[in-house]
Protein backbone atom coordinates (compact mmCIF):
# COMPACT_ATOMS: atom_id res chain seq x y z
CA UNK A 1 0.00 0.00 0.00
CA UNK A 2 1.16 3.48 -0.61
CA UNK A 3 1.90 6.02 1.87
CA UNK A 4 -0.39 8.83 2.23
CA UNK A 5 2.61 11.01 1.72
CA UNK A 6 3.47 9.41 -1.89
CA UNK A 7 0.30 9.48 -3.11
CA UNK A 8 0.10 12.82 -2.35
CA UNK A 9 3.55 13.02 -4.52
CA UNK A 10 2.15 11.30 -7.12
CA UNK A 11 -0.82 13.27 -7.62
CA UNK A 12 0.42 16.78 -7.00
CA UNK A 13 1.87 17.48 -10.24
CA UNK A 14 -0.13 20.29 -11.32
CA UNK A 15 0.27 21.38 -15.31
CA UNK A 16 2.30 17.94 -16.04
CA UNK A 17 1.42 14.67 -17.24
CA UNK A 18 1.69 11.52 -15.51
CA UNK A 19 0.83 7.65 -16.08
CA UNK A 20 1.49 4.19 -15.07
CA UNK A 21 0.58 1.52 -17.85
CA UNK A 22 1.10 -1.96 -16.94
CA UNK A 23 1.10 -4.69 -19.54
CA UNK A 24 -0.56 -6.64 -17.48
CA UNK A 25 -3.62 -4.90 -17.08
CA UNK A 26 -4.01 -4.77 -13.37
CA UNK A 27 -3.46 -1.22 -13.15
CA UNK A 28 -1.72 -1.39 -9.65
CA UNK A 29 1.21 0.95 -9.17
CA UNK A 30 4.25 -1.67 -6.84
CA UNK A 31 6.43 -0.30 -4.48
CA UNK A 32 9.13 -0.58 -7.22
CA UNK A 33 7.14 1.36 -9.55
CA UNK A 34 6.34 4.22 -7.02
CA UNK A 35 10.02 4.52 -6.15
CA UNK A 36 10.93 4.93 -9.78
CA UNK A 37 8.22 7.34 -9.78
CA UNK A 38 9.12 9.29 -7.11
CA UNK A 39 12.94 9.71 -7.63
CA UNK A 40 12.89 10.52 -11.64
CA UNK A 41 10.10 13.38 -10.40
CA UNK A 42 12.61 14.74 -7.72
CA UNK A 43 15.74 14.20 -9.64
CA UNK A 44 14.61 15.40 -12.77
CA UNK A 45 11.12 17.55 -12.62
CA UNK A 46 9.67 15.94 -15.57
CA UNK A 47 7.02 17.97 -17.74
CA UNK A 48 5.57 14.34 -18.68
CA UNK A 49 6.50 11.45 -16.88
CA UNK A 50 4.97 8.22 -18.61
CA UNK A 51 6.09 4.93 -17.11
CA UNK A 52 4.61 1.15 -18.44
CA UNK A 53 5.36 -1.73 -15.84
CA UNK A 54 6.25 -4.48 -18.89
CA UNK A 55 6.50 -7.23 -16.45
CA UNK A 56 4.13 -9.29 -17.24
CA UNK A 57 4.85 -9.67 -20.81
CA UNK A 58 8.17 -11.69 -19.62
CA UNK A 59 9.15 -14.82 -18.00
CA UNK A 60 8.58 -13.49 -14.49
CA UNK A 61 6.15 -14.55 -11.59
CA UNK A 62 2.93 -12.78 -11.63
CA UNK A 63 2.91 -9.29 -10.09
CA UNK A 64 6.59 -8.80 -10.82
CA UNK A 65 7.93 -5.25 -11.24
CA UNK A 66 11.33 -6.20 -12.97
CA UNK A 67 11.03 -4.71 -16.66
CA UNK A 68 10.11 -1.10 -16.98
CA UNK A 69 10.09 1.30 -20.02
CA UNK A 70 9.96 5.36 -19.43
CA UNK A 71 9.55 8.25 -21.29
CA UNK A 72 10.97 11.53 -19.29
CA UNK A 73 10.46 14.83 -21.00
CA UNK A 74 12.54 17.12 -18.73
CA UNK A 75 13.92 20.72 -19.81
CA UNK A 76 17.39 19.76 -17.43
CA UNK A 77 17.77 17.37 -20.89
CA UNK A 78 18.90 20.25 -23.21
CA UNK A 79 21.93 20.53 -24.79
CA UNK A 80 23.00 16.67 -23.23
CA UNK A 81 23.84 14.14 -25.56
CA UNK A 82 21.48 10.78 -25.54
CA UNK A 83 23.95 8.94 -23.51
CA UNK A 84 24.29 12.24 -20.85
CA UNK A 85 20.58 11.96 -20.59
CA UNK A 86 20.67 8.27 -20.04
CA UNK A 87 23.28 8.53 -17.29
CA UNK A 88 20.86 11.18 -15.37
CA UNK A 89 18.41 8.74 -15.40
CA UNK A 90 20.41 6.05 -14.89
CA UNK A 91 21.91 8.05 -11.31
CA UNK A 92 18.04 8.73 -10.02
CA UNK A 93 17.52 4.80 -10.22
CA UNK A 94 20.79 3.34 -9.17
CA UNK A 95 19.08 1.57 -6.33
CA UNK A 96 16.11 0.13 -8.36
CA UNK A 97 18.77 -0.79 -11.17
CA UNK A 98 21.36 -2.71 -8.22
CA UNK A 99 18.46 -4.60 -7.48
CA UNK A 100 14.51 -5.40 -8.43
CA UNK A 101 14.79 -3.54 -11.83
CA UNK A 102 15.96 -5.78 -14.60
CA UNK A 103 15.55 -4.28 -17.36
CA UNK A 104 14.75 -0.65 -17.80
CA UNK A 105 13.50 1.07 -21.84
CA UNK A 106 14.41 5.08 -21.65
CA UNK A 107 12.94 7.56 -23.86
CA UNK A 108 15.08 10.87 -22.36
CA UNK A 109 13.34 14.06 -24.47
CA UNK A 110 13.30 17.58 -24.04
CA UNK A 111 9.77 19.37 -24.08
CA UNK A 112 10.20 20.40 -27.86
CA UNK A 113 11.04 16.54 -29.24
CA UNK A 114 8.50 15.40 -27.26
CA UNK A 115 5.85 17.69 -28.84
CA UNK A 116 7.37 16.14 -32.25
CA UNK A 117 6.37 12.63 -31.29
CA UNK A 118 4.38 12.25 -28.02
CA UNK A 119 4.23 8.92 -27.71
CA UNK A 120 5.99 6.02 -25.01
CA UNK A 121 7.80 3.36 -27.87
CA UNK A 122 6.36 -0.41 -27.67
CA UNK A 123 9.05 -3.12 -26.63
CA UNK A 124 9.28 -5.93 -28.64
CA UNK A 125 7.65 -9.35 -27.21
CA UNK A 126 9.61 -11.17 -25.12
CA UNK A 127 11.33 -14.55 -26.56
CA UNK A 128 11.58 -15.82 -23.32
CA UNK A 129 14.55 -17.60 -21.72
CA UNK A 130 18.04 -17.06 -22.81
CA UNK A 131 20.24 -17.81 -26.33
CA UNK A 132 21.16 -21.46 -24.57
CA UNK A 133 17.59 -21.97 -24.14
CA UNK A 134 16.62 -21.24 -27.55
CA UNK A 135 19.29 -22.80 -29.66
CA UNK A 136 20.79 -19.50 -31.30
CA UNK A 137 24.36 -18.28 -31.13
Amino acid sequence: MLSGQLVGRLFSMAGRVCLSRSSAGLGTIGPVEAAIRMKLEQALNPEVLELRNESGGHAVPPGSETHFRVAVVSSRFEGLSALQRHRLVHAALSEELAGPVHALAIQARTPAQWKENPQLDMSPPCLGGSKKTRGTP
